[in-house]
């Protein structure tokens, strides 16, 4: 009996609501005395730190992750138009990251937070669990090789042949051959840029997560 090699790429993806929302706030703060920026900025980082900290439960939430750095201090020496230095300008800042399972809060903490003197809201992240992450990969990697034994079968049938029989899969590139090695399964993030000018009633719309996956696949067909 003849046999035919088939070699095929199969794919899927999917877009599911995201779960968690992680926000970057930074805190930064300038002027020409160094003790003053340096206590301004860390009197703004305490207030963020606290309204953090109240919220926080790695399990109930609504913040369920959150982190910091320490503060940073550098001076700039700027020079004016005639090529003249100026006195110098100190700065100070820190970072914080905060993970929410409540958007609703998050929009709350955003609008208060904004206040704050030197806060510069950067971010949000948007994010599934890892539980869910773990679940909905298993899921997609199963509908592209599901894909990919379609594609085979719709090759073998031109050719006159009834019978596929898998015989490799393998993430993209692993079936030594010259089949393009991007791909595999992957999770895109979706972002979302905040500005501070005006936080006076935050209204989010979470974006949903895409989920792909990208298998390659040998069959013998006959």
């Amino acid at each position: 009996m003849t046999e035919t090699t088939i070699t095929v790429q199969g794919s899927f993806s999917s877009w599911y609501p995201a779960e968690r929302a992680t926000v970057q706030v930074d805190v930064s703060l300038e002027g020409p005395d160094r003790e003053q920026v340096v206590r301004a900025t860390t009197l703004s980082a305490d207030a963020v730190r606290a309204s953090i900290t109240d919220l926080h439960s790695p399990d109930q939430g609504p913040i369920t992750w959150w982190s910091s750095d320490r503060v940073t201090v550098w001076v700039e020496k700027p020079w004016n138009q005639e090529g003249k230095q100026l006195p110098p300008v100190f700065h100070a800042s820190i970072s914080f990251r905060a993970k929410f399972k409540d958007f609703d809060a998050l929009a709350r903490w955003i609008e208060s937070t904004a206040t704050i003197e030197g806060v510069q809201l950067g971010h949000i992240e948007w994010a599934l669990t890892e539980a869910r992450k773990t679940s909905v990969t298993a899921e997609v990697r199963s509908r592209a090789v599901r894909d990919a034994l379609d594609k085979a079968k719709v090759f073998a049938q031109s050719i006159g042949l009834s019978t596929v029989r898998a015989v490799a899969i393998a993430d993209p590139g692993m079936l030594g051959d010259s089949t393009s090695a991007s791909g595999g399964a992957g999770m895109y993030k979706s972002e979302m840029r905040l500005a501070s000018a005006d936080m006076s009633s935050v209204v989010l719309k979470p974006e949903d997560i895409e989920v792909s996956a990208t298998v390659d696949a040998r069959f013998v067909a006959s």
